[in-house]
């Protein structure tokens, strides 16, 4: 055992099956995981929403609510959902110490201004004096300034006094994979005792779903699990709302205030495939083989699995070539939660690691059953469009 062992105190989460790890875990590990839905609201593509939130448990201030998009106030709960579970919100000399990474994208648009600037278009030419008419006249300064993607750390510190370093990643999965990389080797270095780590993605809103959907992402239809949408029409994207927080502790700090923890986070690897040159079947291999896959046993592991086709269709081969590997498709009961999947599925490889118990298959008629040990679960996240990063979570005892 290592003093900068980096080791999970805490866990906040909230997706459609609930908030915080009890329900996640109950949800999860039912006989038959079954995800939440909603087909009707962005129709003909499927979405897994968000669940009714009480936000002044985590975030008393009304006037703090109020400046926030959905995504910060979503952000800014898990955050505390993580400090609270982690026995460190009510501390505020540990808060006050805390660094912070943050993986985030841009805010939500003011679609009735969008539609006001198209609406306008039609009839005139001069577009670019109709555009500063509207930017001046129109859009709130405020709206515009609570699109920055650092707003979301900003919160957390102001609503939970985090107030160490901060950091924020900009690049949708890559940001997670990033951010619980950098925050763990950090602690691994001996530059921070203690950090919170984590992501928030609201989905429910057309300009999220548009970005997907302007590169052919989306999946349309009924809602399938995420291995089962190869051959249907769209991408095979079925997108979440949601969020996930950690905070990773150093075992010298985590045993000084006799903080048990969840799990051991081991060395995060990550790649950034030319998928248009290099076999992503490969690259996907070799990152698990980095990660020291054990080979005399069988590992579960989640993953992030997007839905998109030819990702997710690469990541199927690379682990059908593994037989003692049995996964676990985090997309197919959550959704695609885009910055946010990669810090959701350490935080579930986390929970079965300290509950010494696996997930049953989310989709029992592609996933293996699971019966080995559990001194490690894999987590992966292989971006729809680009970035891949895999991590194993250790038992840390």
């Amino acid at each position: 055992m290592n003093p900068n062992d980096v080791l999970i105190t805490g866990i906040g989460l909230v997706s459609s099956l609930g908030e915080g790890v009890d329900a996640h875990w109950r949800a999860l590990t039912a006989d038959r995981p079954e995800a939440v839905t909603d087909d009707q609201r962005f129709a003909p593509y499927v979405i897994h929403p968000l669940p009714t939130i009480d936000w002044g448990l985590q975030i008393p201030k009304r006037g703090d609510q109020r400046q926030m998009e959905t995504w910060q106030r979503l952000g800014t709960y898990a955050a505390g959902l993580a400090l609270d579970d982690a026995a460190i919100k009510s501390d505020e000399t540990l808060c006050a110490t805390m660094d912070m990474v943050v993986a985030a994208g841009g805010g939500e648009r003011d679609e009735a201004v969008d539609s006001l600037i198209l609406e306008a278009s039609t009839a005139r030419n001069d577009r670019d004096v109709l555009l500063n008419e509207k930017l001046t006249t129109d859009l709130r300064p405020t709206l515009f300034l609570a699109q920055l993607s650092n707003l979301l750390a900003g919160n957390i510190s102001i609503v939970h006094k985090v107030t160490g370093s901060s950091r924020t990643f900009m690049g949708e999965e890559g940001a997670g994979v990033s951010a619980v990389e950098t925050a763990a080797a950090r602690v691994r270095s001996g530059q921070s005792s203690h950090m919170l780590v984590g992501a928030a993605f609201q989905t429910e809103h057309h300009d999220m779903l548009l970005g997907y959907e302007l590169a052919g992402y989306l999946h349309r239809g009924p809602w399938k699990p995420v291995w089962q949408r190869q051959g249907s029409e769209g991408g095979g994207v079925i997108t979440g709302s949601g969020a996930a927080f950690l905070v990773l502790e150093s075992r010298a700090h985590a045993e000084k205030r006799g903080r048990k923890p969840y799990a051991q986070l081991g060395p995060v690897f990550s790649e950034r495939a030319r998928r248009r040159k290099e076999s992503l079947v490969d690259v996907i291999a070799g990152l698990v083989a980095r990660s020291g896959l054990p080979q005399d046993r069988q590992e579960l592991a989640i993953s992030g699995a997007s839905g998109a086709h030819a990702a997710t269709a690469a990541e199927k081969s690379a682990f059908d070539a593994a037989p003692n590997v049995a996964l676990r498709g985090l997309s197919g009961v959550v959704g695609h939660l885009k910055e946010a999947q990669f810090p959701f599925a350490v935080a579930l490889a986390a929970l079965a690691v300290h509950n010494r118990a696996g997930y049953p298959p989310f989709d029992a008629d592609v996933e293996k059953g699971f019966a080995g040990d559990l001194d490690s679960v894999l987590a992966t996240s292989v971006g729809y469009h680009q970035f891949e990063g895999v991590v194993r979570v250790l038992a840390a005892d």
